[in-house]
């Protein structure tokens, strides 16, 4: 193994630096941090107001930290807007759906792969129309459609689709964006039984194919427990507990938090 390669292995992909954010009086998080490492699939779990969706969208820059660092690579984040997070490979999904309705399957991924350009996508389209780059990148959005089983609805527009297909529509517009990490939100949400098996062997499968460090936050626990390397727990806006999926549900705190305690 190189000295590249060990140096990688040792230093988090991302570092959360005891990152605070108040909303007015409220303090939604309170000096939080972890790392994650390269290739790692890290579920951050609490219950319904723990500051799992206020940490994500710090991490995808669409809330500013009151205070506290976040770093990629050991590069501090917190000075890019929101729209330009693709191009140091931060890629998400969103809890509740958010496609561009009234354009095809294609159309949408294509807007992933566009995202990792410094420019729009009008300007890239003029750009590039014919050119060896554009055939790459519609090679890139056939590839993945292909890879996710949307090939036969590639020309659909996604509004007419079902909950759980359009949800694979937002999963390959982020993979498009060719991310380091893939931030999930919810991503069970809204699925049945059968398709949260399916989603789950898919997170592994892009993990290890695509080699793309995860993410995952969800409710559902049997999701989280089942395919997670590392799970941070939150609640209440602090970190309440840190480590392997069965250190997680074990620890005390973690059950109390959920179930409540007996004089509760």
């Amino acid at each position: 193994m190189t000295q590249a390669q060990l140096a990688q292995g040792n230093d988090p992909l991302l570092a959360v630096r005891d990152v605070s954010v108040v909303f007015g009086g409220i303090i939604a998080l309170n000096g939080v941090s972890f790392d994650m490492r390269h290739g790692q699939i890290l579920g951050l779990i609490g219950p319904n107001g723990a500051g799992k969706t206020t940490l994500f969208n710090c991490l995808s820059r669409l809330y500013q930290p009151s205070s506290g660092d976040i770093l990629m690579e050991g590069k501090s984040i917190l000075s890019r807007p929101p729209h330009r997070i693709a191009e140091i490979g931060i890629g998400r999904t969103f809890q509740n759906v958010a496609l561009f309705p009234n354009l095809s399957v294609i159309d949408n991924v294509r807007v992933g792969a566009h995202a990792r350009t410094s420019s729009d996508i009008v300007s890239d389209s003029l750009r590039l129309a014919g050119s060896p780059r554009e055939n790459d990148m519609n090679k890139k959005v056939h590839d993945i459609l292909g890879y996710l089983d949307l090939e036969d609805v590639a020309h659909t527009v996604v509004s007419g689709l079902p909950f759980g297909t359009q949800k694979r529509v937002e999963l390959a517009r982020a993979l498009a964006a060719d991310p380091k990490i893939l931030l999930l939100d919810e991503p069970a949400g809204g699925l049945n039984h059968e398709e949260v098996y399916v989603l789950g062997d898919l997170i592994r499968k892009i993990r290890d194919d695509r080699k793309i460090t995860v993410l995952l936050v969800e409710h559902h626990m049997g999701l989280v427990m089942s395919i997670a390397d590392h799970v941070v727990a939150l609640n209440f806006g602090r970190k309440l507990a840190e480590g392997t999926p069965a250190q997680v549900q074990a620890d005390p705190d973690v059950i109390k938090a959920y179930l409540g305690s007996k004089d509760q």
